[in-house]
């Protein structure tokens, strides 16, 4: 039986050989791009260095040499609407021909806000350029609006890079920087307090402080695997943080996956804050935030206009006329109501392929789903937490399993092995994916023929 560094070697041997152009262009890139890439993540694509792109339209792409890939990564969910969407695409041409920043308001920014309450329920809402930023200014708002200073998220949550969510739990249960964290500028233990998903007994205990101003969770956690909530566990998050005086932001950047208006509408919470990026301007950079009614009455006239601009709230970029214009488009003719119903039953798809073939290969692992999003986990059970979730990761395994598809014309998303479906994937995309994760599992447990 070979064994997993004998293949990983075989694997890259494959890719090297098959990427002289982009292989060229990565060495090159060194002389002026720091470590080769111009983004430092970048250097954790498997291969050796990244596949450099030429062309990419709907759910395919083209690399320099020529190469066409099925693309599950989407751009993380970035680019969920599929590549370079018509709808889109006729929006950024006319608006960039009237103008793209301005500072000033244009009548985009009504019919997106008025959609995003027709999708999220909360009613008032602001815009920024990245989750990241989104949730940053929501946590700043909270803080000014309850006086507290503490904001609690889930162990291994993802909500871009802002600086208070990159914390987790040691084996003592002490907040710890997350293993990775560049220059915390503080110990994230003074700024956060972080608890097991799915854990109410804990968030109850933590809420208790009295200092917390907002817990900011995904309604499923995503980037550590995804991690389903437990029955009755929202319900019990919103009765705790009402008790507590807290308030609750969901962010649906990932989760906008389960249908037009993410996990909240399909679910029926009840936040006082929603966050979303990545995929609602077509891949455009671009962000929301809302607030429910009570909320929005409560910071109304709590910010000194002579401030409103200097608050570290807002960019002089953030809701420019161009993204404005893009979320337009792809909010009414990309992501609608009808391209999830198409989506959803294809992510079934994929995870019923992927499902029988560890079924047949007899690996422990396992696959879920979140509405159009799949993923397979190196375990057999189905995590209950970001711990249990991260326990089950393994490095060598996921950087295998990524390249023998990328040698195959399969691109999944980097970092854990999640394949998202947008508008333009079909049914033979998927069972292309069912094909090529079938001969890995295969040869890994040594039964390929």
């Amino acid at each position: 039986m070979t064994s997993l560094p004998e293949l990983q070697a075989r694997e890259e041997a494959r890719f090297v050989a098959t990427h002289p152009h982009s292989r060229e262009l990565a060495e090159r890139a060194r002389g002026h791009l720091f470590e080769g890439v111009p983004m430092h993540w970048m250097r954790k694509w498997p291969g050796g260095f990244p596949v450099f792109v030429r062309e990419a339209r709907g759910a395919r792409f083209v690399d320099v040499d020529g190469i066409e890939y099925v693309d599950f990564c989407l751009g993380d969910t970035g680019a969920m609407t599929g590549h370079a969407p018509e709808p889109t695409l006729k929006a950024l041409i006319e608006q960039s021909a009237k103008g793209i920043t301005l500072m000033l308001p244009s009548e985009d920014a009504l019919w997106v806000s008025t959609e995003l309450t027709r999708r999220f329920g909360v009613v008032s809402w602001q815009f920024a350029l990245t989750a990241t930023d989104a949730n940053r200014f929501a946590i700043r708002l909270a803080r000014h609006v309850t006086g507290r200073s503490t904001i609690l998220v889930f162990n291994w949550c993802y909500h871009g890079t802002v600086d208070e969510t990159f914390a987790t739990l040691g084996a003592d249960g002490v907040v710890r920087p997350r293993r990775g964290n560049l220059g915390p500028p503080v110990d994230p233990a003074v700024t956060t307090r972080v608890v097991e998903f799915n854990d109410l007994d804990g968030l109850e205990r933590e809420l208790a402080h009295g200092d917390v101003a907002l817990v900011l969770t995904e309604p499923a956690l995503t980037n550590i695997g995804i991690v389903h909530p437990a029955p009755g566990f929202h319900e019990a998050l919103r009765e705790l943080t009402r008790a507590a005086g807290t308030l609750l932001a969901i962010d649906e950047t990932h989760t906008i996956c389960c249908g037009p208006g993410g996990f909240t509408r399909a679910h029926g919470l009840e936040p006082d804050v929603v966050t979303i990026g990545k995929p609602i301007a077509g891949g455009i950079p671009a962000a929301a935030y809302g607030f429910a009614e009570d909320v929005a009455a409560r910071l109304s006239g709590r910010i000194e206009l002579e401030d409103a601009d200097v608050g570290g709230v807002g960019g002089t970029l953030a809701a420019n006329a161009l993204s404005l214009a893009a979320m337009r488009a792809t909010l009414g003719e990309v992501l609608t109501d009808e391209a999830f119903a198409r989506m959803i039953p294809l992510a079934g798809r994929w995870t019923e392929g992927v499902e029988a073939s560890i079924r047949e290969s007899g690996l422990p692992w396992h696959v879920t789903s979140l509405g159009c999003r799949a993923e397979y986990l190196f375990g057999p059970d189905h995590p209950r937490n970001g711990a249990e979730a991260h326990a089950a990761s393994d490095f060598a395994l996921e950087r295998y399993m990524h390249l023998f598809a990328l040698n195959r014309g399969i691109l999944l998303t980097p970092f854990h092995s999640m394949a998202l479906m947008s508008p333009a994937t079909t049914e033979v995309d998927v069972d292309r994916h069912t094909e090529v994760f079938r001969e890995a599992v295969l040869e890994l447990a040594g039964r390929a023929s």
